[in-house]
Formats: C-alpha cells, structure tokens, sequence
C-alpha cells in the first residue's frame, strides 16, 4: 500500500505560483500524475512524470506554465505551477501508477492505483 500525502495548496492571486509536493515511500518506482476537480467537473489530468527518466506530460490547459519535478532520493514529486489563474481553482490530486513503463506516466486517471487526499488550490482574480 502506498499512502500519498500532498502538501502545498493555498490562496494566491493570479498571475502567481504555487508549487505542491507528493512524498510516499518508494514512490520513486512509480510513474506519478497531478489532477484536478474543480466543483461540478470531472476530475482532469493536468500532468505526469514517469518513473525513470522523469518525462513529462501535461495537458494543453497548463503546458508552459506548469512543470512536474521529482527527486527520486526524497521519494517527492513535485508540481511548480507558475502565472496562476482563477480557473487554476480546483483541488489537485497525485496519484501514483506502479504498472506504467518505465518511460511513460498515463494521464488517464483509471490507471492509477493510489491517491493522494488532495490539495485545495484558489486563485484569485
């Protein structure tokens, strides 16, 4: 079992940063995706780093401002979300995936076998 914790959420205003963080033992051999549930939506993939050559995926809603990280030695991942907006405003989930390939993190939720308790995110405009 692979008990995820997330810290990093909070209020910012827009236009500003966050950075969330996911730490669980042995993460580090599992590919890890970021999402998202806004009130009333489905939860969203937003992005995903694979287990050993840290590629990365994201949604096209973020890409350029947001960047998943992870320090395999902290057994964390990272997400640096930059130039926040209000419709950034949702509560973000890492999940972690221990049958994705080595190279690859799904970005379809139903693939991923644990999850985080999440994080609420507001931005402000």
């Amino acid at each position: 079992q692979v008990q995820l914790v997330e810290s990093g959420g909070g209020l910012v205003q827009a236009g500003g940063s966050l950075r969330l963080s996911c730490a669980a033992s042995g993460l580090s051999s599992y590919a890890v995706g970021w999402f998202r549930q806004a009130p009333g939506k489905e939860r969203e993939f937003v992005g995903g780093i694979s287990r050993l050559t840290g590629s990365t995926y994201y949604a096209d809603s973020v890409k350029g401002r947001f960047t998943a990280s992870r320090d395999n030695a902290k057994n964390t991942v990272y997400l640096q979300m930059n130039s926040l907006r209000p419709e950034d405003t949702a509560i973000y989930y890492c999940a972690a995936d221990g049958g994705a390939s080595p190279f690859l993190a799904p970005t379809h939720r139903n693939k991923y076998d644990y999850w985080g308790q999440g994080t609420q995110v507001t931005v402000s405009s």
